[in-house]
């Protein structure tokens, strides 16, 4: 991607996503689970748009995943078979799921009792039938049933539940961070578990057809893990600095980068860019902490020490050279995906073409 002078027709910040790395990127993973005989199922809460998950369809995804029912609401006009990835127990939220599965395919990962209650009786008013999938916490911490005895009464339940259906198990294996050269004996570890309780459910005559799992990080190690038939990979399709500095990706992977303009260098060793948090939000890199918050590709011994709502400080007393008042720079950040949610509408970028605008279609649906 080259960067933009004053010249270009573009207000900063801006968004800008580079249409070959992005096609590359979504082709490299389809690959990949072809060859490995699994199937994609992209998390959309990266991107937001309707128009890039018709792209990874068409790269043979054979889902989507959302975060939230309003995304789902969103994807619906892409694809009739939907997972969402979160838990659902409040009663709008239910009934609004219960309403698209009427005339689609939609899941929901669970991990309570309440939860299949909540959406067994939200189906039934609406007449639908919902798929449930067991979230098991393979080592996150953050939700999940903790043991496969536990996964086992949570799959009978379902299965005894009038108007929800049990279609499988859900992992997230987001606490591997490792290279993906040292993952295996992490996988193992998830695999392992995935495993006693795939057998546990099999005594009991309860079966998985999916099993999904799989983050970014892990994706091109899924095949480690024989129990998977399906991940959900989301910041893939752009990168960020995340997955650079974690060694899953270079730079050039990153198709999407901030446009910034400097806007002040009165302080000594330092300049000011138009991106704080309301843009760069204020996420900390997770393989690399205190490397700043985000990445100046024109100025690599640059570091973006400090946001605030509208201003990034950047030091550059590390750096041979230092960029004028009214410079343009690109930013890579640190985590792409809630800096997408930040915006109305990304520019993409084919090569010698015009850019075009690409709206946030998914913005800002959060319930």
């Amino acid at each position: 991607m080259t960067p933009y002078s004053s010249a270009t027709p573009l207000t900063t910040p801006a968004l800008v996503l580079d249409a070959a790395i992005v096609h590359r990127n979504v082709r490299r993973l389809a690959d990949y689970a072809a060859k490995h005989h699994l199937r994609i199922r992209p998390h959309t809460k990266t991107h937001k748009s309707r128009w890039l998950a018709r792209m990874q369809l068409d790269a043979g995804a054979g889902g989507l995943t959302v975060a939230k029912v309003g995304e789902a609401e969103v994807m619906m006009t892409v694809s009739d078979d939907l997972l969402l990835a979160y838990p659902a127990v409040d009663p709008v939220r239910c009934s609004r799921l219960a309403e698209l599965a009427k005339s689609a395919t939609i899941r929901v990962a669970i991990d309570s009792a309440i939860a299949v209650a909540a959406l067994a009786q939200a189906a039934q008013q609406a007449g639908s039938t919902i798929g449930l999938l067991v979230d098991l916490d393979v080592g996150v911490g953050r939700t999940g049933v903790q043991s496969p005895r536990a996964a086992l009464e949570l799959a009978q339940t379902i299965q005894s539940t009038p108007n929800v259906r049990l279609d499988g198990i859900l992992c997230y294996p987001g606490h591997i961070w490792l290279k993906p050269e040292e993952q295996r004996p992490a996988l193992e570890l998830v695999g392992a578990k995935l495993g006693t309780t795939l057998e546990l459910w099999g005594r009991h005559g309860l079966e998985a057809k999916i099993v999904s799992g799989g983050s970014t990080p892990t994706a091109y190690q899924s095949h480690q893990n024989q129990h998977l038939t399906e991940i959900r990979p989301g910041t893939y399709i752009f990168n960020d600095m995340n997955t650079v500095r974690g060694g899953f990706c270079a730079l050039e992977d990153c198709a999407a980068r901030v446009v910034c303009t400097v806007v002040s260098d009165a302080v000594p060793n330092q300049i000011v860019i138009d991106a704080g948090t309301k843009t760069l939000t204020s996420d900390r890199c997770i393989p690399a902490p205190d490397s700043g918050h985000g990445y100046i590709v024109e100025y690599p011994a640059a570091r973006i020490k400090a946001l605030s709502e509208e201003h990034g400080q950047v030091d550059m007393s590390a750096s041979d050279r230092r960029p004028r008042v009214g410079e343009r720079v690109t930013v890579i950040p640190n985590h792409i995906c809630p800096c997408v949610n930040l915006t109305d509408r990304c520019w993409w970028q084919e090569a010698n073409e015009p850019l075009v605008p690409l709206g946030v279609d998914a913005r800002g649906r959060l319930s």
